[in-house]
């Protein structure tokens, strides 16, 4: 069940990847994959149980992955200082405009649902 789930994960990073070099090289495969596994996901209206189970045996590793970036910091550590300021404001910037918009979608979303119906009122 592991493996059937794990080979389903590749499949959607492989097909990721070859968008990736045919047709949207601005867009990383891996993100193109996610985006198909999301697509398909709720294509499919549910998760399936071995897509699941490997996606959560995968998440206990998930710390691993912050390593890499550690040491980088680490390593260009003089470099970051160097530029302290430009990358607190781009990461400012960033921030504030990912909050904004999930704030404004998060009200869209929740406004759609909650939008109770008047009697006599055809929707």
């Amino acid at each position: 069940m592991l493996l059937r789930g794990l080979t389903w994960l590749i499949v959607f990073q492989l097909l990721g990847t070859a968008l990736h070099e045919l047709f949207l090289p601005l867009l990383p495969g891996p993100i193109l994959g996610l985006l198909c596994l999301l697509g398909w996901l709720m294509y499919q209206g549910e998760v399936p149980d071995h897509v699941e189970l490997a996606a959560s045996s995968l998440l206990r590793y998930l710390p691993l992955l912050l390593v890499p970036p550690a040491v980088g910091v680490m390593v260009y550590a003089s470099l970051l200082a160097e530029h302290f300021w430009a990358l607190v404001g781009a990461l400012g910037l960033s921030v504030m405009g990912s909050l904004g918009l999930t704030g404004w979608l998060m009200q869209r979303l929740i406004g759609s649902r909650a939008k109770p119906s008047e009697p006599g009122r055809q929707p």
